[in-house]
């Protein structure tokens, strides 16, 4: 019997994502992406109901900063992927080196910029507020999943919290013993 409920929950945390995770976190994500490629696709190139701003900003000020807030999306998103789709993660306890040592949510983060750098291509205000609503949800699924790793690694994670910030990444990595 024991064994039985051990082996659900196993198949349950494999359906809901990684055990550490929110179990709405992927599903939010997919949803937050198609509703805000929805609203940037309609505002920006076939209602333009909020891009205004566009129109004062020339689109050679604004592509090159949109190309590198989506190039540091990029880094973050790649360096991210790379440590927790090694083999060995869940061996390693808590991660404190490469991007999570610059910001403790790298993919998250990573996720952010793109959404933003689409919304500095056009300068679609109703894609701002759509990344505004998904910054709300992206920072509820981090803080929970934050307690869980607070529960598990306890007062490691907790100076992990005061050298890494959850939203600005660090210039330089922070350093642990």
């Amino acid at each position: 019997m024991v064994a039985s409920n051990k082996a659900n929950k196993r198949q349950k945390s494999r359906r809901h994502g990684c055990p550490g995770e929110h179990p709405y976190g992927d599903r939010g994500q997919i949803i937050c992406l198609f509703i805000f490629l929805l609203i940037w696709i309609l505002d920006s190139f076939f209602f333009p109901w909020t891009t205004m701003l566009a129109a004062v900003v020339p689109l050679s000020v604004r592509l090159p900063l949109a190309g590198i807030i989506f190039a540091l999306g990029i880094t973050l998103v790649q360096t991210g992927h790379r440590v927790i789709s090694d083999p060995s993660f869940g061996d390693k306890g808590l991660i404190k080196d490469g991007a999570f040592a610059r910001l403790r949510h790298p993919l998250y983060g990573g996720s952010l910029l793109f959404y933003l750098s689409l919304v500095l291509s056009t300068l679609s205000l109703a894609a701002f507020a759509a990344w505004c609503a998904i910054a709300v949800f992206y920072n509820l699924i981090a803080a929970y999943e934050e307690r869980l790793l607070l529960e598990k690694y306890g007062d490691e994670y907790r100076e992990y919290q005061q050298k890494v910030p959850r939203w600005s990444p660090r210039l330089r990595p922070a350093r642990f013993p």
